[in-house]
């Protein structure tokens, strides 16, 4: 067994998530190659440094994280930060020659997610962008019937991504509101999601049809220092513009052939964490709702007209990852079980030097996408976007 050493940036929410990870990841996963240890967390002030590394169980702090990049000591670079830090760190850490994982979406910018996978291509460490709701088991389960190909050839995908916890507009300015830390709005945040299972799923999209808005334009400065994701009010104060968007709308083209659609929003009163996807193929449908998480609805054409219908399969030890979680199946499982599956695969890849996906290049890919949707939405016209070759690294357009 190696112990991998973990550097930590940031200590927010998803800063939890991934300390949790990285202790559950052998109770989970046993016996393990690797055992991650939580060595050191970044944070914007000591205090805050202090009070994360208590909370999240690691030996050291700092409030400068290029003293973490520079630790011969660390194997691992976590960036768990607002956007705008994910380029310069990352680039320097794989300079440095540490393995990085880094939260989604990879970068504010397709220019800044370019940087990154090329200073990633550079480097012979691993790389994840962390797309978690693929690991959910009843997506990897979707996954396994296409690739089996149970449903046949795809010819429709559609999702969605709905929330409301930013509905009200008397929650504060987050950083998420504000063009220069976040890039985009739902765009970048929570479309992000649905392209990556898009992509996972269906494969490469290829053009997109898109409409974006900003309902929401302007909301009370937050007085905060951590991001309250909406769970707060602010009734008095002063305002601030909000620049992103907050709903987005597109239709997309496979380079397969199939078509589909894609909407995300933050408006959706009602809505939680609403990540939903349907494929129809050739030999029978799949629908998953993430609020369902351990549930997958399929539909096969062979069933037979006397019986032919959605199915719930519960996901348990027979379906991927199952066997490492919990022994009945629907017994139920979290976002938590998404982020320690997610951290065993990447360093399972450290330990046995292979490299893992979603990596930088799906990462930028998807800004690929995404950059693709706003420029669509801005000139309302069909918009193409260029394929990655992930052998050359460059970039070409299907014709």
């Amino acid at each position: 067994m190696k112990n991998i050493n973990v550097g930590l940036i940031g200590g927010g929410f998803m800063g939890k998530a991934h300390s949790l990870a990285y202790s559950a990841v052998p109770m989970f996963f046993w016996p393990t190659e690797i055992m991650p240890v939580k060595k050191v967390i970044a944070e914007a002030t000591d205090e805050l440094a202090q009070d994360a590394a208590a909370r999240f169980g690691f030996e050291r702090f700092t409030s400068d994280w290029r003293s973490i990049v520079n630790d011969p000591e660390i194997d691992v670079i976590d960036i768990a930060t607002p956007n705008h830090l994910h380029a310069e760190i990352a680039i320097a850490a794989l300079e440095a020659g540490k393995h990085v994982i880094c939260e989604k979406p990879l970068a504010r910018t397709v220019e800044e997610s370019a940087a990154m996978y090329a200073a990633a291509r550079l480097s012979t460490q691993v790389h994840m962008v962390a797309f978690n709701y693929r690991r959910t088991p009843a997506v990897a389960l979707a996954k396994k019937y296409i690739d089996e190909g149970s449903i046949g050839e795809i010819l429709n995908f559609r999702a969605t991504y709905l929330q409301d916890w930013s509905a009200d507009p008397s929650s504060p300015l987050s950083w998420r509101f504000q063009k220069k830390i976040a890039g985009s709005g739902a765009v970048g945040d929570i479309a992000t999601h649905i392209v990556d299972l898009a992509r996972y799923l269906a494969g490469d999209i290829t053009s997109v049809s898109a409409l974006t808005s900003t309902f929401i334009k302007e909301r009370p400065v937050q007085s905060a220092g951590s991001d309250s994701l909406g769970n707060s009010r602010v009734d008095s104060g002063p305002m601030a513009a909000v620049d992103v968007d907050d709903e987005v709308m597109t239709l997309v083209r496979f380079a397969s052939g199939a078509v589909g659609s894609l909407e995300a929003t933050r408006n959706a009163w009602g809505r939680n964490n609403f990540i939903t996807f349907e494929i129809h193929g050739t030999e029978g449908s799949i629908y998953f709702n993430y609020e369902n998480r351990d549930e997958l609805q399929v539909c096969f054409k062979s069933d037979g007209g006397d019986r032919r219908g959605f199915r719930t399969v519960y996901t348990g030890p027979n379906h991927p990852n199952g066997a490492n979680l919990w022994p009945i199946p629907a017994l139920g499982i979290g976002y938590g079980e998404t982020k320690i599956i997610e951290a065993h695969d990447f360093f399972t890849a450290i330990a046995g030097g292979e490299p893992v996906r979603p990596d930088f290049g799906d990462g930028y890919q998807v800004a690929l996408v995404d950059h693709a949707i706003l420029d669509s939405a801005e000139t309302g016209l069909w918009t193409q976007v260029p394929i990655l070759d992930r052998e050359t690294g460059t970039l070409s357009v299907s014709q």
